[in-house]
């Protein structure tokens, strides 16, 4: 019997590749579609589930901007991460050859990480929600004019065929998912490679963002990724989003969040988890 315990949430649709990585990363858990990131966080605060999965970036399309937003208003914590090696296909309904093919729908990031393949191929790329959805529609319409960049899941799962098996412009496509829980995660092996993200907001004074990361760099803490982004994109108060090696209850770590502290008006942990093993390799 599934409980909700036993349920991961993701956006999309079976055979989109947060699914994909859902099932790779908790292969005992069952998949829940959502419509929305959204709709994702709600489904764990409502009990519906037990995790949310969410892409935050990609190696060569960038961070997921959608995700920024969320992130000041949710409650949940980030709890794992992911490293999922994308591998896009180029799938059409039975009967297509690559020669009958004339458009190619995708979601904008799937697009772009197969935007050299795609010209070269004389495609006519066409944006669409969600890759696993495209997929979805693609084999519905059975036209042979019509093709997809998906998961090789995705094309399994509608019953298209595969007409390029490595369809993505780089081998080294990486997409980073975090995992959110209700609850933050408790434990702390001091072998353990951890990782921190957090939000804040520095004060208006001169040099605010140098001396909010001063701490970092003078206590060794190794910092992964900072980015900046204006909340809503109406706001004159930027906010940063960064994240760094190491555990809140480590003393460098410490030091360089009383720092942080002193020159910021808000800071707020988004969670504390063990970084992926591919983060490092």
């Amino acid at each position: 019997m599934t409980t909700a315990d036993n349920i991961i949430a993701f956006m999309g649709v079976h055979g989109a590749h947060a699914d994909l990585a859902c099932r790779r990363a908790y292969p005992y858990m069952e998949t829940l579609p959502c419509a929305s990131f959204e709709d994702c966080f709600e489904a764990v605060e409502q009990g519906k589930a037990a995790l949310a999965f969410i892409p935050v970036e990609n190696s060569q399309a960038g961070r997921v901007a959608e995700i920024h937003n969320l992130l000041p208003k949710t409650s949940l914590h980030m709890v794992s991460e992911y490293f999922l090696p994308v591998v896009h296909v180029l799938a059409a309904p039975k009967g297509a050859t690559l020669q009958t093919v004339k458009e190619i729908y995708s979601h904008p990031q799937a697009l772009m990480q197969c935007r050299e393949h795609i010209r070269t191929m004389g495609f006519t790329p066409i944006q669409h929600s969600n890759t696993a959805v495209a997929a979805k529609d693609v084999a519905e319409q059975k036209d042979v004019s019509k093709g997809v960049v998906c998961s090789a899941l995705a094309a399994e799962l509608y019953g298209l065929e595969v007409l390029k098996p490595r369809m993505q412009d780089a081998d080294n496509n990486v997409t980073v998912f975090v995992a959110f829980s209700k609850t933050p995660l408790d434990q702390f092996n001091d072998g353990e490679r951890m990782i921190t993200t957090l939000l804040f907001a520095a004060r208006n004074i001169p040099a605010a963002l140098y001396k909010c990361l001063g701490g970092f760099a003078t206590n060794h803490v190794n910092m992964l990724k900072l980015e900046s982004y204006i909340p809503g994109g109406t706001s004159a108060q930027a906010q940063f989003f960064i994240t760094f090696e190491g555990h809140p209850e480590q003393r460098p770590v410490q030091l360089a969040l009383e720092e942080l502290g002193f020159f910021s008006k808000q800071v707020k942990v988004l969670g504390v988890y063990p970084a992926d093993e591919k983060r490092f390799a």
